[in-house]
């Protein structure tokens, strides 16, 4: 997967925000390698209807350095709490639509219990203190800027 501009990699991590698409096999194609047995992912979507109303597209906007830092920590995080090996988070800004993806997820362990859990506690993690704002695009309504229901301001704070 070539390093594009606003992405952070080393050798176990890969964290990008930013308006290209996003690849579900880059990110496996990453984290996969020969000592871990285990490789989970989340691949979050933008779904056509929420409460009833007929969803044309999502906008996403970040602040995408403290973005990106805050998704660097929760993969260090998921390293030291579940043994993960290697972690690719990635999240788009800008407009995503309808059946196209918004974040990916991928983690990789020698054992599986520990990669699903990590990406589990990882997406949980993230909709609670990265700063990207959802605002949802309607057909017949006016768009309307969404909270995570797992949103914390209190684990907001400095990356």
């Amino acid at each position: 997967m070539a390093q594009q501009v606003g992405e952070a990699a080393d050798a176990e991590t890969l964290v990008r925000v930013g308006p290209e698409a996003l690849s579900h096999d880059a990110a496996v194609a990453f984290v996969t390698t020969d000592d871990c047995g285990a490789v989970a992912t989340f691949l979050g979507v933008t779904r056509d209807s929420f409460q009833g109303k007929r969803v044309v597209r999502l906008s996403y906007e970040a602040y995408v350095p403290m973005a990106e830092a805050k998704m660097r920590a929760i993969a260090a995080a998921a390293r030291d709490k579940f043994g993960v090996r290697r972690v690719a988070c990635l999240h788009r800004v800008g407009e995503v639509a309808v059946g196209e993806a918004s974040v990916v997820i991928a983690m990789a362990s020698p054992h599986r219990r520990d990669a699903l859990a990590g990406v589990a506690w990882a997406i949980d993690e993230l909709k609670a203190t990265v700063p990207i704002w959802k605002k949802e695009v309607y057909a017949e309504a006016a768009p309307a800027w969404k909270q995570n229901a797992e949103w914390d301001p209190d684990k907001v704070g400095g990356a």
